[in-house]
């Protein structure tokens, strides 16, 4: 019986001393968290020890109604294309109407990209869908804004008309469902003020870093801060083919959408 006794005493002895070595501080796996390291060492004691007066930020004026900010470089101003091509570097073809201040997609015309590349941005545009409405689906007033020559962000009229939701306006395409339907009646002008930061890739052509983009539709927070995760394309997954700065990038879908567009700015990041 003693033997009994001591072996069974012996066991959890055992058994003990291995859960305790289990749960150990030493062979728990370490908890990540932040940290600053401007925020280490002793704490200041006065408040000027923390009071920053370099760098200056540069003085930007702000504008009313939507118009461009002091600062911002205008992709359209209501009176002509100079600032975009064709897909063959020519002069884009699209229809501008100088007294309304707008242009419109011309029909099986081509995609229109801007001559100036850029990388991270902000940026304001605003569309139209016709009053006259043709089609259903996917097929009406159906455009589409490609940040870096790429990345789309959907232009659609979604008004009693249904699609796939990672179509929808105000979409990234096929990746990003918006968080609401923000538009405005058919035939009125919609607003997207869009945050986009571009992805960054290692010497190899390794993406590094996702791009990442919110938008506001119609004052709306649409997509807050999502992850790109790759080219928009139609079928297949994304891509991430290493790039550099690009175009604007605006869609002719080729289906009669007659969208239109005006007042687009952009200011670099």
């Amino acid at each position: 019986m003693k033997k009994i006794i001591w072996s069974l005493l012996g066991l959890l002895i055992i058994s003990c001393q291995e859960k305790a070595a289990v749960e150990t501080p030493e062979t728990k796996s370490e908890v990540d968290y932040i940290t600053y390291e401007e925020y280490s060492g002793i704490e200041p004691t006065k408040p000027e020890e923390t009071e920053l007066y370099k760098p200056v930020p540069p003085t930007v004026t702000p504008a009313k109604n939507n118009a461009a900010p002091s600062d911002a470089i205008i992709l359209f101003n209501g009176d002509n294309l100079d600032q975009w091509v064709n897909a063959d570097g020519k002069q884009a073809p699209w229809n501008v109407d100088k007294e309304g201040g707008f242009f419109t997609v011309k029909d099986k015309s081509g995609d229109i990209k801007t001559k100036k590349e850029f990388g991270s941005v902000q940026l304001h545009i605003e569309w139209r869908s016709p009053v006259e409405v043709l089609r259903d689906g996917q097929n009406r007033a159906n455009s589409g804004v490609f940040l870096q020559d790429r990345y789309e962000i959907q232009v659609l009229d979604n008004n009693n008309n249904d699609t796939y939701v990672n179509g929808q306006v105000g979409s990234i395409y096929k990746q990003h469902i918006p968080l609401a339907k923000a538009s405005v009646p058919t035939g009125e002008w919609n607003t997207y003020d869009v945050v986009y930061h571009a992805p960054e890739f290692n010497k190899a052509g390794k993406k590094i870093k996702s791009g990442t983009l919110t938008l506001l539709h119609n004052g709306v927070l649409v997509l807050d801060h999502v992850e790109i995760k790759g080219t928009t394309p139609y079928i297949g997954w994304p891509k991430n083919e290493a790039h550099g700065k690009a175009p604007l990038r605006l869609q002719d879908h080729g289906d009669n959408s007659r969208v239109s567009y005006r007042n687009i700015w952009i200011r670099e990041l």
